[in-house]
């Protein structure tokens, strides 16, 4: 009898520490991933790809190394903000750093053809599992918060905001996490547009930073 009232309570305090860890993580960040873009061509045209279609340079679809095939993503080019919307129906690229292949007429929308690589932003927009699709105008409500870094440190977090604070306004930190298991993110905000929230996402990016945005302050 005292063998089965421990397991129950020991059950029920698993419980409420999903329930608990579900909350703290409710505000999901966008799917969205910064890297260096390139593109494929005439070479591997009229060729399957790794999904069995059959690749065509002319058609908007890329590769990439794990996102599910026929997931929709928009990449942007970060030099000239020109963007497309493609599928992803093949796997790659397989060169250090770089995140997307494109095919030759995506790459010719967001002017990838001349200098053959660009940095780009990758975001998701709907695909199969559980990717989130875009967000509806009525759901895409702020505030926003870009995510630069998160330490177990808190003074790490902080070394982080110092330097941060000379160039971006409302840097802060935020404690979250179980006891036991904290975690301290630097976070810049808020931002009541999601695009405001992006442009400084862009920025970082280029500065070597890895930031995502982040639907609420905390």
């Amino acid at each position: 009898m005292e063998r089965g009232i421990t397991t129950t309570g020991y059950r029920w305090f698993l419980l409420l520490c999903c329930l608990f860890l579900v909350s703290c993580g409710s505000q999901k960040p966008y799917r969205v991933q910064y890297g260096l873009a390139s593109w494929y061509g005439d070479e591997d045209h009229g060729q399957p790809t790794a999904s069995g279609e059959i690749y065509n340079q002319y058609a908007l679809t890329a590769a990439h190394r794990t996102l599910p095939f026929g997931t929709r993503v928009r990449v942007t080019n970060l030099r000239n903000h020109r963007d497309v919307v493609v599928r992803i129906n093949d796997r790659g690229p397989f060169v250090r750093g770089r995140i997307i292949d494109l095919s030759y007429a995506a790459a010719k929308k967001i002017d990838l053809l001349a200098t053959g690589v660009e940095q780009v932003r990758l975001e998701v927009l709907s695909g199969d599992g559980d990717l989130p699709s875009a967000p509806s105008p009525r759901e895409d409500s702020g505030p926003y918060s870009v995510q630069v870094g998160a330490f177990r440190q808190k003074e790490n977090a902080e070394h982080l905001q110092k330097m941060l604070a000379p160039r971006y306004r409302a840097v802060y930190v935020v404690r979250s996490g179980l006891p036991w298991r904290r975690l301290y993110r630097v976070r810049i905000g808020p931002f009541a547009d999601r695009e405001q929230a992006l442009e400084i996402s862009d920025r970082l990016a280029r500065e070597g930073y890895r930031p995502f945005v982040t639907r609420g302050t905390d």
